[in-house]
């Protein structure tokens, strides 16, 4: 349910806000700092609407945090909020990344870039796992849940199946076991 019209962000404020996302997390911990913004600090949303943004968010096509954004920004303020999360979110990576880009280009024969590069990479793995543990607790600790995850991860990381494929396959089932109870007919 999207927020009271007098407590509705302004389309500016949610710019603010997913900009200053877009300019202060990296990595895979991106969609951890835009469940903190959105639920916890912001409450802009239920941990709920959070997660169904989020799982719609990784089943389509394109970047999951951007999917989040539009998502997110649509549920608070129509379109023009989906515009300006989306810009918010993605501006500043754009604008950091052609820097990076101008100083990787004029110093990548430096030998100490490559180290660099590597503990950067090594802090990606954290950042990711992080992500996973904190979102995906929940199922972590449900054992039908789990089942789902490791299935998943099974086919991906072992058989090497596209994930769509994958979601293709485990969804129909994923979705029989989670509806929610039918109210018993009454004759």
């Amino acid at each position: 349910m999207p927020p009271a019209a007098s407590s509705a962000p302004s389309a500016g404020e949610i710019f603010a806000v997913f900009a200053r996302i877009g300019a202060t997390s990296f990595g895979g911990g991106l969609v951890a700092y835009l469940r903190d913004a959105m639920v916890t600090d912001r409450k802009w949303m239920t941990p709920e609407e959070f997660l169904a943004a989020l799982e719609i968010g990784q089943t389509l096509p394109g970047l999951n945090s951007v999917n989040i954004a539009i998502i997110a920004g649509r549920h608070l303020a129509g379109a023009r909020g989906a515009v300006a999360a989306a810009s918010g979110l993605v501006l500043p990576g754009v604008a950091i990344l052609v820097g990076l880009g101008l100083l990787y280009a004029r110093f990548r024969h430096n030998p100490d870039v490559a180290p660099v590069l590597a503990g950067i990479a090594a802090a990606s793995v954290g950042l990711l796992l992080q992500v996973t543990l904190k979102i995906g607790a929940r199922q972590f600790t449900a054992l039908r849940d789990l089942v789902f995850v490791l299935a998943t991860f099974y086919l991906v990381a072992f058989h090497h199946v596209s994930l769509p494929v994958v979601l293709f396959l485990i969804a129909p089932f994923a979705i029989m076991l989670n509806r929610p109870p039918q109210p018993p007919r009454t004759p």
